[in-house]
């Protein structure tokens, strides 16, 4: 088992990093995780079957339409569209996922964990990305410490 921390930077080490629920109407965590990691020098591509650009950036449908392929991918989406990315994760060979959570139960989906885990895939079941991608804002800090505090980040992965 590994720490959430060792996951995280784990995570954080790789170059090209799929984010899956950006929004093009309404900006949400998943565009400004999209945004940190593309201003902190990720190689960062949207996934979103209903659009063609997000913040002026191409977006993509799936996984298998991303030119080269991605190392992670980001899921902030519903459970259910989570359960549904992860089979994809598998299928184009990705080997790291994170599931969002921040103030609401977020992406995590026991049946995905569970399928990453059977089908080689390192899974962050939890957490978000800003409160590990430096540099750290103050107030991911501060969710970081009290979700810490509180049990609701997943301390042994």
């Amino acid at each position: 088992m590994r720490t959430l921390n060792d996951a995280a930077a784990t995570f954080l080490n790789l170059k090209r990093i799929a984010v899956a629920g950006v929004s093009r109407s309404q900006p949400d965590a998943a565009n400004l995780i999209y945004r940190k990691l593309r201003e902190t020098g990720y190689q960062v591509f949207a996934l979103n079957p209903h659009a063609n650009e997000i913040e002026g950036d191409p977006c993509y449908p799936n996984l298998q339409a991303i030119p080269g392929g991605v190392e992670g991918v980001v899921l902030a989406t519903t459970p259910q569209v989570t359960e549904q990315i992860v089979r994809e994760c598998a299928q184009a060979g990705v080997r790291h996922v994170w599931m969002h959570r921040s103030l609401t139960s977020g992406s995590v989906s026991d049946e995905a964990v569970a399928y990453c885990q059977e089908h080689g895939i390192q899974v962050i079941p939890g957490a978000c990305p800003m409160m590990f991608c430096e540099p750290v804002d103050f107030g991911h800090k501060c969710m970081r410490w009290l979700f810490n505090l509180t049990g609701r980040n997943p301390q042994k992965i």
